[in-house]
């Protein structure tokens, strides 16, 4: 990227880009985790030579909480290890349609948001309504979240399918059991698409009159 030209064809350039930046997020967090468990067999080392009882359940204690911190870290390298899909890295646009079933489906369309909301919330990432039809008495009808964050897609992408509610009904005056459906969508988001080039010996060319 330093060379001159580099920056003479920007399509190829930014794809170049792009690559060393998906490599680097592989590379990194291994090298960050080798770092972290080099430490973490130090501080256990000092805790095991440290002879004073107090000072050594202090160290322990930090050696229990930093175990249980590195192994959380392991478990999450490991998880993105899965996810070698060519837009598991991309942000997420996760749709929720309500289903026949009237008020019923759009509460349940409108708790499966609030259920995905919070997950995003809790797992680091971030999201803005793209778009969102209110159900006509309680609800939503439909709902569109860009979830942004690094693999935000391929954390998501195994939500789509048709989920049913039964219940008794809080809407029913007679309290009689309902089925309610609702749909999850998710797609990548994705960037500026490369030009499509053409052979002009591949193209077939008919003239009429």
């Amino acid at each position: 990227m330093a060379a001159p030209d580099f920056w003479s064809n920007r399509e190829r350039a930014q794809a170049d880009v792009e690559e060393v930046s998906r490599l680097r997020s592989l590379i990194n967090p291994f090298q960050e985790l080798e770092r972290e468990i080099e430490d973490f067999s130090a501080l256990h080392e000092l805790a095991a030579e440290e002879s004073d009882p107090t000072a050594r359940a202090h160290a322990e204690k930090e050696v229990a909480i930093e175990h249980d911190r590195l192994l959380h870290r392991l478990e999450e390298f490991e998880l993105r290890q899965f996810f070698s899909g060519e837009n598991d890295r991309a942000n997420a646009f996760l749709t929720i349609h309500s289903g026949a079933g009237g008020t019923e489906s759009c509460d349940w369309a409108d708790i499966l948001l609030r259920m995905y909301q919070r997950w995003i919330e809790r797992s680091g990432f971030k999201s803005q309504t793209a778009d969102i039809q209110q159900g006509e008495e309680v609800g939503i009808k439909s709902v569109t979240l860009l979830v942004t964050g690094e693999y935000a897609y391929g954390h998501l992408q195994t939500e789509r399918g048709v989920y049913r509610l039964v219940r008794i009904s809080p809407f029913d005056a007679n309290k009689r059991r309902h089925t309610s459906f609702a749909s999850v969508d998710v797609v990548p988001e994705i960037g500026d698409a490369a030009p499509i080039e053409i052979n002009p010996a591949d193209l077939e060319i008919d003239t009429f009159r």
